[in-house]
């Protein structure tokens, strides 16, 4: 089975390999067909089902060995015949009124995934396949959710990716400004995401329902950003107070996935500052998904509510500016207090820019830890930037939010923060004992 069969520059094969890739094809040809069996919803006529999409993939694999062993010229042969063939089938039903073309296009991509798995790369091939089957079973899923787009959804979703797609990549990737400090690529980047939330959050409430919807918009979000979160559900609350508590759930929810983010960045980038950390970041992680799961506890504990409830706005482009505008004269604001008041400036800088953004603080923090400074400066800056983000987000529902979700925020936010500094205490007299320890042993020494 050791044996080679072919042995190229670009293509090394033994007995072995042919026969598992062999397989491989077969399987996905296997399983390509057997969704368009399942669609086909038991009709006699179908262009290809299990048979011939397992035919077409092993056809792929065959010709591909062939280019490389007889003919270079088979692989492109046997594409254009399936092409061909294709067209021909397409025609013929066609005339019929049938006028579909997913199996067709199924079929000429089963055939190229036949031929990419003979040249080695089977997790892509695996990978593409199990992209296509979703989308293909999910043919009636999106005709539902098609169907019930609006105009005024589809003109929101065409702004969005104007502005994603074909404002934000075009945008100077470089520094200007006071500082040097004002990047329109970056700034860009938070408008984007700040309209991008509440524009994923309105859909998932749409097609999900409020509270789950909510929650996973809440959790995604707080990947990237929990102070968003808080501004824009903050701002949805106003809007729709019914689902204020659905807002302060989804806030929480970031709010427990951002403090596990920064213990992940420490563990990225600084090791030796996790084992501090730990204990102070795990009390507010504990308290943050304690008060998520009691509010999403005490949520459906509730009588749900039948009645239809607005979503609001789509797209909120002009809130979203708005923030990228604060976003940037808080970067001015921490490069004028770094410039200005140097090392003793760490705390005031570390304060000020988690007013926006708690990922730049927590790696920059990890990266000096220990070099530049001692780790305690760096673990208790960390720290401070959390309770400081904290104190901004409370500050943004409070100012923002309905009078529900202010309720909500100071009793769930409260316990956050009073967590954040039961940890900053624990940290620092740990600190404390340790110096006391290391002094008492060193004058006990110099005594003997």
């Amino acid at each position: 089975m050791g044996d080679f069969l072919t042995l190229t520059d670009k293509l090394e094969l033994t007995q072995f390999d042919f026969l598992v890739r062999l397989v491989v094809s077969l399987g996905i040809g296997l399983v390509i067909g057997l969704e368009r069996e399942f669609s086909s919803n038991n009709k006699n006529e179908i262009f290809a089902g299990l048979r011939t999409m397992s035919i077409v993939s092993l056809t792929g694999f065959v010709c591909a060995f062939l280019s490389f062993t007889f003919f270079p010229w088979m692989f492109l042969a046997g594409f254009f015949s399936i092409v061909l063939i294709v067209a021909i089938s397409y025609w013929v039903t066609s005339k019929k009124g049938d006028i579909g073309s997913t199996s067709e296009f199924a079929t000429i991509i089963t055939y190229i995934l036949g031929g990419l798995t003979l040249l080695g790369h089977i997790e892509y091939s695996l990978a593409l396949t199990v992209i296509i089957v979703v989308l293909l079973s999910l043919k009636l899923k999106f005709q539902n959710i098609i169907g019930q787009i609006t105009e005024d959804e589809l003109s929101a979703f065409i702004r969005f990716v104007i502005i994603a797609l074909l404002i934000l990549p075009f945008l100077p990737n470089e520094k200007y400004g006071p500082y040097n400090v004002i990047n329109p690529r970056e700034i860009g980047w938070v408008v984007v995401l700040t309209s991008g939330i509440g524009f994923v959050g309105y859909f998932l409430m749409k097609f999900l329902n409020s509270k789950r919807g909510l929650l996973l918009t809440g959790i995604l979000g707080g990947m990237v950003s929990s102070t968003v979160v808080s501004w824009v559900f903050s701002k949805r609350s106003k809007e729709n107070p019914i689902l204020s508590s659905s807002y302060a759930i989804a806030i929480f929810a970031a709010a427990t996935v951002m403090i596990v983010r920064v213990l992940v960045w420490v563990y990225i980038f600084n090791k030796s500052m996790v084992k501090g950390l730990l204990l102070p970041i795990v009390i507010m992680i504990l308290a943050a998904l304690s008060v998520t799961l009691y509010f999403y506890k005490k949520q459906h504990s509730k009588p749900s509510d039948s009645e239809k409830i607005p979503l609001g706005e789509p797209l909120n482009i002009r809130d979203a500016v708005f923030f990228g505008i604060l976003y940037t004269g808080i970067l001015i604001l921490v490069s004028y207090a770094s410039t200005e008041y140097g090392d003793k400036g760490i705390y005031i800088s570390s304060a000020i820019s988690a007013l926006t953004d708690i990922d730049a603080i927590t790696i920059s923090m990890s990266k000096l830890g220990g070099s530049n400074i001692n780790y305690l400066t760096a673990q208790n800056a960390t720290l401070l930037a959390i309770l400081t983000n904290t104190i901004i987000k409370i500050s943004l529902s409070l100012w923002f939010g309905s009078k529900q979700l202010k309720k909500y925020v100071l009793v769930g936010y409260g316990l956050i923060f009073l967590a954040g500094v039961i940890g900053f205490v624990i940290l620092n007299s740990i600190s404390i004992c340790y110096q006391s320890l290391v002094l008492v042993s060193f004058f006990s020494s110099f005594l003997k």
